[in-house]
């Protein structure tokens, strides 16, 4: 496992299937309209059950960037948030996807909560490049790290072998 310290937290990367993080949150890579379709947020909709679904239809939906929290249903995470990340061709992706992880970030705080795990947001059907994924969230954790808040554990979970080497390689420019 890679890690960084900053401050009091740690920045880590880990390899597996997000859905079995026991971490105090796990992000979803949500759409605009909080529907749970395929890849990360399926596999949340499977395994959590439907009162995610639920819980997210309650809340309507949110802005590209934007994030919002339901509780974590029938997984090991309490919370999951839903950060809406950027399609690529729609323009100001990179600014839509850092604000989409300092929204999460945010909330965290604003709940008191420790832990987090997050996948690559936007790089599955969104079309989003995994090495600018690896960038902007690797930098936006690391920035909010640097200010004031109580969270200790940041987790970038990655499903694939290709896309772990992908942000080990940009977290290597900050260790």
């Amino acid at each position: 496992m890679k890690e960084l310290k900053i401050n009091k937290s740690w920045i880590k990367l880990i390899q597996g299937d997000i859905t079995d993080s026991s971490t105090d949150v796990i992000v979803n890579a949500a759409n605009a309209q909080l529907i749970l379709g395929a890849g990360v947020a399926g596999a949340i909709r499977r395994r959590g059950g439907p009162t995610i679904q639920e819980e997210c239809n309650k809340i309507g939906g949110t802005f590209v960037g934007g994030a919002v929290i339901t509780t974590g249903g029938n997984l090991k995470a309490k919370y999951v948030i839903h950060a809406v990340g950027p399609r690529m061709g729609e323009g100001n992706e990179n600014e839509k996807l850092r604000n989409a992880t300092l929204n999460s970030l945010k909330l965290m705080d604003e709940k008191k909560l420790k832990t987090i795990s997050f996948p690559a947001i936007s790089t599955g059907i969104f079309g989003y490049p995994i090495e600018r994924c690896a960038k902007i969230m690797i930098e936006a954790n690391r920035d909010y790290l640097l200010g004031d808040t109580q969270i200790e554990e940041i987790f970038f979970c990655l499903y694939s072998k290709e896309d772990y080497e992908v942000f080990e390689k940009e977290l290597n420019k900050y260790v």
